[in-house]
């Protein structure tokens, strides 16, 4: 078992953001976790739209959870919570988001994970979004279980 692998794809158009989103929601499981990183604006949000699309099977509506802080959907399968972080201010309002019971049946994407450093599993997937030049990309690190499923995910994308 590979511990940790990584691979970087330019996601600048929406098209190709949603094909990213559509690849990451073919490999969720219950459990699972995805934070997105990236400064604000750099996509965090439109790829999470991209991710629970591609679970429901359908263009439904995928409001910013900024206010609301977790919006959850009922998807095919697996319950998923969209998460935004960025107006947490102490790492113990976690508890209050009921983000843990999430992973007992589902999935969870998290945008500025960083305002909970520590919380997260070992086993998890994280993507860094990044704009370069006029180029977004999107840097994707699989740790524990989610390396090889990125070797998968990495390997599918190439043939498809």
């Amino acid at each position: 078992m590979t511990t940790q692998s990584s691979w970087t794809v330019p996601v600048t158009a929406l098209a190709e953001t949603q094909a990213l989103g559509a690849r990451i929601a073919e490999a969720l499981t219950a459990g699972d976790v995805v934070l997105l990183r990236g400064e604000l604006g750099a996509g965090k949000t439109e790829l999470a739209r991209a991710v629970v699309r591609a679970r429901m099977g359908h263009d439904c509506e995928v409001p910013s959870p900024t206010f609301t802080l977790v919006q959850h959907y009922e998807t095919p399968g697996l319950l998923l919570a969209h998460a935004d972080l960025y107006r947490v201010k102490d790492p113990s309002e976690l508890a209050e988001l009921g983000l843990d019971e999430v992973l007992e049946t589902g999935a969870l994407l998290v945008e500025w994970p960083e305002r909970a450093a520590g919380h997260w599993p070992q086993s998890r997937l994280e993507v860094a979004l990044s704009l370069r030049n006029d180029t977004r990309l999107a840097a994707l690190t699989g740790h524990g279980a989610w390396a090889d499923r990125l070797i998968a995910l990495k390997t599918h994308n190439n043939n498809a």
